[in-house]
């Protein structure tokens, strides 16, 4: 089966958003990353002395009094003062981050949050680091892109991840789980209708084709439904066979061939009521006869299959209808020249009951040789005496 990508999701543009909305994104971040007695937006009002955002830190409560009347606290609020500042750019060298450092008033700042739009090298962290250490900073933190992306991927910040650009990850859990549920519904559907052998034909229908049950007599083909033979279940699905032929396959176990002209998988008007006519069992015969004299381990079969994904499989149906009784799978026909298998699969398989052999075709001709006779010769019935 080919290999499946995964979705992914792309880098988030921080620098597209207008240089006010990234100072709102950064102070909502900030909301949880301290006990804050008050967060200012001092940015949006144009003087801002230094300060894009500014923030008081609770640090020391005054202590409770006693006294049952409602007393001033005789001791002052103690808080930390933030300095919360915010670039809007998408790359800042370390020099150019030493100037903004430069620009910036450290007195009586507990701490210093510096965020922007960009990714910062080593040599920037450490400047910054060293730069807060000299003020007398007790606390600094960079937030980069990176650093912002690790915030806004929180689950708590997920409404933040939307509002801004419109990405939900919890939503996407959420749909992820209902897809798996009902893929898993699906699953046991079709064990319960399939897995017990006793159908082994179903309809496999497409329902936006409200021609059922009737064919086009212009156009006989031109229908999306199919009676198929379930084989067995595999990894992705359902696997039905398609087609089967007498094969055969070489000694080396690589070069094999089969006959064209006889399908033995094409279903009677008893097992399918859209049957187009009756088989050719003149030419099976012969066929047959020929195939049959061949040695045992060079004997094969060549079945052509095709397999349905679980999270195509829309509905199942178990109870039919009085056109056919069996059960019907809903799908839509969008695969393959308007198939409703997504993948098909080809093996030449020995009969020999002892060391079968087994060749995964690939492709129609990949390694086949010419074998079979293009006329097959009559049978030679020896007269009853």
């Amino acid at each position: 089966m080919p290999a499946q990508a995964t979705s992914t999701i792309n880098p988030l543009h921080f620098e597209d958003l207008e240089s006010h909305r990234f100072e709102d994104l950064v102070r909502q971040l900030a909301y949880d990353f301290k006990e804050w007695r008050k967060l200012e937006a001092t940015g949006r009002a144009g003087s801002d002395d230094g300060f894009d955002i500014r923030g008081w830190e609770v640090w020391k409560q005054p202590e409770a009094s006693d006294n049952d009347e409602e007393e001033l606290p005789s001791e002052p609020f103690e808080d930390r003062l933030w300095l919360i500042q915010c670039k809007r750019e998408k790359a800042i060298n370390p020099k150019k981050l030493s100037n903004y450092l430069a620009e910036i008033d450290f007195s009586n700042i507990h701490g210093v949050i510096f965020a922007a739009a960009c990714d910062f090298s080593k040599k920037a962290k450490d400047i910054f680091i060293e730069a807060c250490r000299k003020a007398g900073v007790q606390e600094c933190y960079l937030w980069g892109k990176a650093e912002l992306e690790d915030l806004l991927f929180q689950p708590k910040n997920d409404h933040l991840l939307f509002a801004y650009f419109n990405i939900s990850l919890q939503i996407r859990k959420r749909s992820l789980k209902s897809n798996l549920r009902s893929m898993l519904v699906t699953k046991r559907k079709l064990h319960r209708a399939l897995k017990n052998g006793s159908f082994p034909y179903v309809l496999l229908r497409d329902p936006s084709d409200d021609r059922y049950p009737y064919l086009q007599e212009n156009n006989p083909d031109d229908v999306k439904w199919r009676v198929a033979r379930f084989d067995k279940f595999i990894t992705f699905g359902p696997e039905f066979v398609l087609r089967r032929h007498f094969a055969y396959l070489a000694d080396d176990g690589i070069g094999w061939d089969f006959v064209e002209d006889i399908n033995d998988e094409e279903l009677s008007s008893h097992q399918n009521p859209w049957a187009k006519g009756e088989k050719d069992f003149a030419l099976r015969q012969r066929v047959y006869a020929f195939w049959d004299a061949l040695p045992e381990h060079n004997k094969a079969w060549l079945e052509i299959s095709g397999v349905i994904p679980y999270e195509d499989i829309l509905e199942v149906d178990d109870l039919g209808d009085d056109w056919f009784e069996q059960p019907h799978i809903y799908v839509s026909f969008q695969h393959h020249e308007c198939s409703p298998y997504k993948y098909r699969v080809g093996v030449v398989r020995t009969r020999h009951r002892y060391s079968p052999r087994e060749l995964q075709i690939n492709s129609p001709k990949e390694n086949r040789i010419s074998f079979f006779p293009a006329v097959f010769p009559e049978i030679n019935l020896a007269p009853i005496e």
